[in-house]
């Protein structure tokens, strides 16, 4: 989905679900992938402790043509999405806390 300024959003399509009210975070994963369950869990920390933010995740292998477009080179990858689903932060590999919140600033 393009917004109005022609700028790559993601959205219900792309993410099988509504995005959160204030930012969402897309987490791109794969089976085998250890650094992606502590990333899971992770996101699911921040997201209880903030408000109108959802965690959503993706299985990289099972979405590859949205993996190719958005140029997701490995897993864990988070795209920190603003309330409109624009792409705000992204960042690989196994995130802290803080990183996320800290990042969550660009989007709420």
């Amino acid at each position: 989905m393009r917004g109005r300024d022609g700028e790559r959003r993601l959205g219900v399509a792309e993410l099988g679900t509504a995005l959160g009210e204030r930012a969402t975070l897309v987490q791109f994963s794969s089976a085998f992938c250890a650094p992606c369950r502590a990333t899971r869990r992770t996101l699911e920390e921040v997201t209880a402790m903030v408000d109108g933010v959802v965690h959503v995740e993706i299985d990289a292998e099972a979405q590859l043509a949205l993996v190719r477009e958005l140029n997701i080179l490995k897993t864990p990858t988070v795209l920190v999405l603003d309330a409109g689903g624009r792409i705000v932060r992204r960042a690989s590999g196994q995130p802290r806390k803080a990183d996320v919140i800290a990042a969550l600033g660009a989007a709420v």
